[in-house]
């Protein structure tokens, strides 16, 4: 496959290192200020150091990469909430074009799903998104592998920053500004930590999960969920916790057509309590009983491999 690859952080960056890995070219690649076009392939290790040294990834315009031949155009531009844009006029752009779309940005699945679908219709190409949730972790094509209507529910630990400091408070019996600080200095956590903090970031993959479950009459956004971060909860309440043989997690639930994020109390036994920034989806399956994917839900490489997982899909 010809990859055109729309953002250089983390994600999109190892895209292009390890492309050619799984036998594709990347024709495309581009960052918000530049991009870098070649239908015969770009090279990619001198694009990916010019990005360290000189901040660009090339010399033409951004919005050129979206014209540029290529089979698949991987979006892994940020998450943005509301309109999902630029994300959604990338894949816009790639659909009408009857190309392929590979997501690992959350924002278009989450927030404009049904118009997604739309113009998949109407396209040749098709769009998957196994990236935009659990990082490596196979959840969305195990769900579409044993049929959508076959799973009953979907619950998990889907934020590796809040269960990072979850586990740390309960293991040290840190109080949680305490641990916050620790993970920024660790690069666990961002400078301003809010989306995964306040559940907002598990909740978008509650949201991508429950539209994966839907049937094609029903659309969930963010502002279908309920949700509760982490800010409040107090060491001395993971203290309570763990001299009952149980811990706290922050919890996205999927079932029954509701999408609910928040502290909940697990055994300490119980797969739910992962600890560090392992992620875990439990699947309720009609036939199969209870399924537990692990791992990590985050990283470069880690969002990498399930975007070029899916692009052997493809």
């Amino acid at each position: 496959m010809r990859l055109a690859v729309i953002g250089a952080g983390a994600v999109g960056s190892a895209v292009v290192e390890l492309a050619s890995d799984h036998g594709h070219s990347v024709t495309a690649f581009a960052d918000s200020s530049s991009a870098v076009i070649d239908s015969a392939g770009i090279d990619t290790a001198a694009v990916l150091d010019r990005k360290r040294t000189d901040g660009v990834v090339g010399s033409d315009a951004p919005e050129d990469a979206l014209s540029a031949e290529y089979d698949v155009l991987v979006e892994a531009t940020p998450t943005t909430l509301g309109d999902a844009e630029p994300g959604f006029s990338h894949v816009q752009a790639a659909l009408e074009r009857d190309r392929h779309a590979v997501l690992a940005n959350k924002g278009p699945v989450a927030e404009r799903y049904a118009d997604v679908r739309a113009l998949e219709r109407e396209s040749e190409g098709s769009v998957l998104f196994e990236a935009t949730v659990g990082g490596a972790m196979p959840i969305l094509s195990t769900i579409d592998d044993f049929d959508p209507s076959h799973i009953t529910a979907v619950r998990g630990v889907l934020n590796g920053t809040a269960n990072f400091i979850l586990s740390r408070m309960a293991t040290e019996g840190l109080d949680y500004e305490h641990v916050l600080a620790e993970a920024q200095d660790l690069g666990v956590a961002e400078a301003d930590p809010t989306f995964d903090v306040d559940g907002t970031d598990a909740a978008l993959k509650g949201v991508i999960i429950a539209n994966v479950l839907s049937d094609d009459e029903t659309e969930y956004t963010l502002d279908d969920a309920e949700v509760e971060g982490i800010q409040e909860i107090s060491g001395s309440a993971l203290e309570l916790a763990r001299a009952d043989g149980r811990t706290v997690r922050l919890i996205a639930e999927v079932v029954e057509g509701s999408v609910r994020v928040g502290p909940r109390l697990v055994p300490d036994n119980a797969p739910l309590a992962v600890s560090g920034t392992r992620n875990i989806a439990q699947l309720e399956t009609e036939h199969a009983g209870q399924l537990n994917i692990s791992g990590r839900g985050a990283g470069g490489p880690e969002t990498a491999s399930a975007v070029l997982a899916d692009i052997g899909r493809l």
